[in-house]
């Protein structure tokens, strides 16, 4: 009988088609994510015009799908593990683009945001499961980079959504670029043939033939066998079991910097993507030139995560992030200081690098940190943590706004949580990453 390490041959596996191929699907199924997610603070100040509503039910209007996602971050996460993360991903991409359409389609507020908590739940169960199988298959010299582009299709989901307002809500109403959502059920088919099913999950299942063809087409100068014993570190414990496992072996501080960190991440994430718009066009400027700030700041977030993934497989990861998280602190206080428009630009680009492209990279030492039989359920619960921040941002901004404060003192508020997730990133254990 050969003994196969499953984990070392991935491990040490040259970029092939395979990988290009996965990168394709999940960066793809990033990009709806993204789309979903960024429409809501695309469309908000036409909304808030035609619905006539504040700013305090526009945040709840805005939080409603970020309160979805914060239950299927932690739930789905769980349940890829028991179901396979392929069919859990597929799922969650027909929730979030059929319930997305259907919010407009929504006359009121309140059917609005029930119909945006659904869609919610399937964009954040796509989340820690593709981030998951990419760090999976993904080479070891590779991992961080990898997982960082295929994240990057977040902010290209924020550019599309932009784009797609700018030609489409003054034309055809804000319903429009909701509706359009719906567009990635007609690819589901080619996403379930084109992504592969996790290794430990086929493993556990004793599906060894089709980990035997993933392996090979990883790795072409592998050949199988018959008595090929395929190792992999399996756990049979079950989910609470699990989930207690993220709080033992001394990862449990770790775990809850990991939650605190990203709490802090996706304020300030979620209250620029919900409010740049508004914010720049209560400072003068008109949509459509608020909707080109946020095409920049979502070019920014593709180079920070590019970037930031590229420099996090040179030097230490948490090092990387700190210094992307204080530098967010710094360009996001900046924007409230009445600059010209190239001077704006430049700094809402440094914005959008900091504070989503950080996030992506935080999302990629998450997924190191956390072995591969608890690593959806890791980076999930460490995504549902952030998740409260998400959705408390475009309230607690939305308040800010009610009130009329200063400009810079609304970005100041975004701004300040930045310096708190350096230092919680710096005090994740490091040295436990090299274990997983």
């Amino acid at each position: 009988m050969r003994q196969i390490d499953v984990k070392e041959l991935i491990g040490k596996a040259r970029f092939s088609s395979f990988h290009g191929t996965l990168l394709f699907w999940c960066g793809l199924v990033i990009i709806f994510d993204g789309y979903d997610l960024a429409v809501v603070g695309v469309a908000l100040p036409t909304m808030m015009a035609e619905l006539n509503i504040g700013g305090t039910m526009a945040g709840l209007m805005a939080s409603s799908a970020l309160f979805g996602m914060m239950f299927g971050n932690v739930v789905f996460g769980a349940l890829a593990e028991q179901f396979g993360r392929r069919r859990t991903i597929i799922f969650c991409v027909t929730v979030f683009s059929v319930f997305t359409a259907a919010a407009g389609l929504a006359q009121d507020a309140l059917s609005f945001s029930l119909l945006r908590f659904i869609a919610g739940l399937g964009i954040g169960g796509v989340m820690p499961n593709v981030i998951a199988l990419m760090t999976e298959y993904s080479p070891l010299r590779l991992r961080s980079t990898l997982v960082s582009i295929m994240f990057s299709g977040y902010a290209i989901g924020g550019i599309l959504a932009a784009v797609t307002g700018k030609s489409f809500i003054e034309a055809y109403g804000w319903q429009s670029v909701f509706i359009a959502a719906a567009a990635p059920v007609l690819l589901i088919p080619m996403i379930w043939r084109g992504l592969p099913e996790s290794a430990a999950f086929l493993k556990r299942k004793r599906r060894y033939q089709e980990l035997q063809g993933v392996l090979k087409r990883i790795s072409p100068a592998y050949s199988p066998r018959v008595d090929d014993d395929l190792l992999i570190p399996v756990t049979n414990r079950s989910s609470m079991a699990s989930f207690r496992t993220l709080f033992t072996e001394g990862r449990g501080f770790s775990t809850a910097m990991f939650g605190a960190t990203c709490f802090l991440s996706l304020f300030m994430v979620y209250a620029l993507s919900t409010w740049l718009t508004a914010l720049l066009k209560e400072a003068g400027h008109n949509l459509g030139s608020a909707l080109t700030f946020v095409l920049i700041l979502n070019l920014g977030a593709i180079a920070g995560a590019v970037g930031g993934g590229w420099l996090a497989d040179r030097f230490r990861i948490n090092v990387v992030l700190a210094l992307m998280y204080l530098m967010a602190a710094v360009v996001i206080s900046a924007m409230g200081f009445g600059l010209s428009d190239d001077a704006l630009s430049l700094v809402v680009a440094f914005a959008g690098a900091a504070t989503i492209g950080t996030q992506i990279v935080t999302s990629a030492y998450a997924a190191q940190f956390y072995s591969e039989e608890i690593r959806s359920m890791g980076v999930g619960l460490m995504l549902g943590i952030g998740r409260i921040g998400a959705m408390s941002s475009p309230i607690i901004i939305g308040l800010l706004v009610n009130i009329q404060l200063p400009l810079w003192q609304n970005f100041l508020a975004i701004a300040v949580p930045g310096v708190i997730a350096a230092a919680t990133i710096m005090l994740v254990d490091y040295k436990q990453t090299q274990k997983a």
